[in-house]
């Protein structure tokens, strides 16, 4: 049975406060604008919006979820903001030992954490979000973006973006074993995809993945009798890691456009989904 559409945020907000919505409408909801373009993270921004900081169109508006538009005239601190947003994107070397969540109950940190101490000034204002996850003890290349649209198509079923593993793995695979995850090993929800598979050296693995199920390497590698020890991501389509453990750096449009086949336009706010 398909899914229902689920309604945008900002919709459900105007449809409560009974306003009107311009037929052919794009808008975002006030607290994400402002993290996608850039103005403030949108935690601080709803901080702010609940305070009464905020105002759109000359009216102090302190519902974070409040629809915008892109020709909507938004004041923070009675400084006019502009909601013109484009696409953003960093590359991140995680370490291992922190999670890819918004907090950690172990208290050993979160990858946010690890990013907004290393971001430079101009990019702390943006509400980054993670492409795709690696495992606590898994290290490697993590991509952020501040388009929810770029996390949609890099991590989607249908669109195949290939990830690059390599893994140190107990025991010396064989080239049947090899052969196994080149054709596709049935896991516990199903076969896989075929995958790149070659030996870099007795007990390491390269892996390429064009799916991202849950644990789906080391899944993977345990069904053909190989345990993975460590495991680190070495490329995302064709960007490859190139900064230090714990470092970024902000990628160029043609490296997203052609390393992730996203192109990568300057959009208003309300040109992501809902």
């Amino acid at each position: 049975m398909a899914r229902k559409p689920r309604t945008p945020r900002w919709l459900e907000a105007a449809r409560r406060r009974q306003e009107p919505v311009p037929e052919g409408s794009r808008a975002d909801w006030l607290a994400r604008a402002l993290g996608r373009a850039g103005v403030m993270p949108r935690a601080d921004a709803e901080q702010a919006i609940r305070e009464g900081r905020v105002e759109v169109d000359g009216r102090v508006e302190r519902e974070p979820f409040a629809p915008v538009h892109a020709g909507s005239a938004v004041r923070v601190d009675g400084t006019l903001r502009s909601l013109e947003a484009r696409t953003l994107a960093l590359m991140f070397h995680k370490p291992a030992g922190v999670v890819v969540h918004g907090s950690d109950p172990e208290g050993l940190g979160t990858v946010f954490e690890r990013l907004r101490a290393v971001l430079p000034p101009e990019l702390r204002g943006h509400e980054w979000y993670a492409v795709g996850r690696l495992d606590r003890d898994t290290t490697g290349l993590l991509l952020f973006t501040n388009e929810e649209r770029l996390v949609a198509h890099a991590t989607s079923p249908e669109t195949h973006v290939p990830k690059r593993y390599v893994a140190d793995v107990e025991g010396a695979p064989s080239e049947a074993a090899l052969q196994r995850l080149r054709e596709g090993v049935t896991l516990d929800d199903g076969p896989t995809r075929p995958a790149g598979a070659r030996l870099l050296a007795p007990g390491r693995v390269e892996l390429v993945l064009t799916e991202g199920r849950h644990h789906q390497v080391k899944r993977m590698l345990a069904a053909v009798g190989h345990p993975v020890r460590t495991l680190h991501r070495e490329a995302v389509g064709t960007l490859v890691l190139d900064v230090p453990e714990g470092a970024c750096r902000l990628l160029t449009d043609a490296e997203v456009e052609q390393g992730l086949g996203f192109r990568t336009i300057p959009s208003p706010s309300g040109r992501g989904p809902g």
